[in-house]
């Protein structure tokens, strides 16, 4: 195993992992509503990417004076039009949501206690990134395959991210995410030393979007139209090393997902007819085929 580029898969993870908890806050909005443009506290996202990209703390409430926000104050954040988002299963945590006048609301408003303001915890995200990132590294090793896998997997974070704060998989990350697994894995197979096929990783991402497109139509309800579309990136991704890491990644998203719902049943947290978020155990069973698929390749 090269202790080298494990490092470095870490070291990317790390990186990667550290820009998720903005953009996710960002994200994470009901549908219908506006991508967030302002920190908890009202001061506008700045930085590179239109303030997409950046530190979890706001910058401008570490460098405010210690002053407490003022009684009343709506500090709730502004926001973009958005570009595009769909939903996947019905979400019920609630966002605050944007409303008109952006400008007012950052002018009015006050930063709480400097360096206390952060856009969502930033922790998690860059830990999971981390492993992910060293595990794939691990299990590929120095194989073309291995950048593709490394690309994807700081956007299947945070749109597992996404989805459990709000059950929502949007389609500025969706989207792109299927069309770089099918580009990147393009040109891993030009590469020589691959493990996959690019032919059965496009019919891998067919049969995974169109076997969720299928449960969609049966039960919308259950199924939304966002899991449909991370099915096309994951299946692209799982197909690459071909149809049993199909079956198996697949299956253990499922698996995944009704484990999590057991749980919170037994703990009576949840009834038979609760939503779950289930974009994080799509993402957990790819993992778990990719893992597998790149060990056996």
């Amino acid at each position: 195993m090269d202790a080298a580029l494990l490092a470095l898969a870490a070291v990317w993870g790390a990186v990667t992992g550290l820009l998720i908890p903005r953009a996710a806050y960002r994200f994470a909005v009901e549908p219908e509503e506006p991508w967030r443009t302002a920190c908890p506290a009202g001061h506008p996202c700045t930085g590179p990417v239109r303030g997409w990209l950046g530190p979890a703390r706001c910058a401008l409430c570490a460098a405010a004076p210690e002053t407490p926000a003022a009684p009343g104050t709506d500090t709730t954040e502004g926001a973009d039009t958005p570009a595009g988002a769909d939903t996947s299963v019905g979400g019920s945590a609630a966002v605050p949501g944007a409303g008109p006048a952006e400008a007012g609301r950052v002018a009015g408003a006050q930063a709480p206690a400097p360096g206390l303001v952060a856009y969502a915890p930033g922790v998690l995200a860059p830990v999971v990134t981390v492993v992910a990132c060293v595990a794939l590294a691990a299990a590929t090793g120095a194989r073309p395959e291995l950048i593709g896998w490394l690309a994807l997997t700081p956007v299947a974070v945070l749109l597992a991210a996404v989805d459990r704060r709000v059950h929502r998989l949007p389609d500025p990350l969706t989207l792109p995410l299927a069309a770089a697994a099918v580009l990147l894995l393009g040109g891993a197979a030009l590469l020589p030393g691959h493990a996959g096929s690019w032919t059965s990783g496009l019919l891998g991402g067919l049969a995974l979007g169109g076997f969720y497109f299928l449960l969609f139509l049966i039960n919308p309800n259950g199924m939304g139209f966002g899991d449909v579309k991370l099915a096309l990136a994951l299946g692209v991704a799982l197909g690459w090393y071909g149809w049993t890491v199909l079956f198996v990644g697949g299956f253990a998203g499922f698996l995944f997902g009704a484990l999590y719902g057991l749980a919170l049943m037994l703990l009576r947290r949840a009834g038979r007819r609760t939503g779950i978020p289930f974009g994080p155990f799509m993402i957990g069973g790819a993992l778990t085929g990719l893992l597998l698929g790149a060990l056996a390749g």
